[in-house]
């Protein structure tokens, strides 16, 4: 089964993940990203979050250090491990859960606000996960999506040549792309993606009509808020977007 295959792969990479958030707490992301998100989050004080695919852990450490009570699961133990040392160096705590997104372990109406970045992309089965995330939201809670078309240039021969002409233009302005740990793996592992084919963030925005949000919010490209001069060099073409969605 390809989950199966995709945890082991996410397995490989969490180092290299947890590297990457080290150096965004150190930069100005890390304010940024609290600003996006609490800009859409539910109005109220003791928000009680949950953090999908929390990888090494960044917005359990920026949200547990903003008063709030969270909860992060990652279908990884390795990345579970990463997050909790950086968890720990922050001086914060939040509950980390090995799970599997699809299938979530916490009863209905549990959460006032679902988040995650860069996760949805790689899943099986998308539209079982969104309909499980609306299950443990609570009424009024908010379910928002970073994410980006990371993947669409493996189908589309436009977009990937604007994506090779921006790592060309970019390398020659000294910035580089970090690859993944296993380049060639990841490039099988893509292909296999349920959404790598879908135009995103349409697809989004209907599964969230056809679930039952009662308000959706879109952003189609949040990057000025959140890259820095490198990441816009990089991934300008593929920018990445917000759907938010209110049960």
């Amino acid at each position: 089964m390809i989950q199966k295959e995709i945890k082991q792969y996410w397995e490989g990479e969490a180092q290299s993940y947890s590297d990457s958030i080290k150096e965004e707490l150190l930069s100005f992301k890390k304010q940024a990203w609290l600003d996006l998100i609490l800009e859409y989050a539910p109005k109220k004080d003791d928000l009680k979050i949950l953090d999908i695919g929390t990888g090494p852990g960044f917005f359990p450490v920026i949200l547990s250090e903003a008063g709030y009570d969270v909860t992060a699961i990652d279908c990884t133990e390795n990345m579970l491990h990463e997050a909790e040392g950086n968890l720990k160096a922050a001086g914060v705590s939040a509950k980390l859960k090995l799970m599997d997104s699809h299938k979530l372990e916490f009863p209905d109406n549990e959460f006032d606000l679902i988040i995650n970045r860069n996760v949805t992309w790689t899943l099986h089965d998308p539209k079982a996960a969104y309909r499980e995330w609306h299950r443990v939201l609570k009424d009024g809670g908010r379910l928002m999506i970073f994410d980006s078309n990371f993947a669409h240039r493996f189908v589309d021969d436009e977009l990937e040549a604007k994506y090779q002409k921006a790592l060309k233009e970019a390398a020659e302005k000294g910035f580089k792309r970090k690859g993944h740990v296993d380049q060639e793996e990841s490039d099988r592992l893509i292909k296999l993606f349920y959404l790598t084919d879908k135009k995103r963030p349409q697809w989004d925005l209907q599964e969230f009509v056809e679930i039952g949000f009662k308000k959706i919010i879109l952003d189609h490209d949040i990057i000025k808020r959140v890259y820095n001069e490198k990441d816009m060099a990089l991934w300008s073409v593929i920018p990445m977007f917000m759907v938010c969605g209110q049960k």
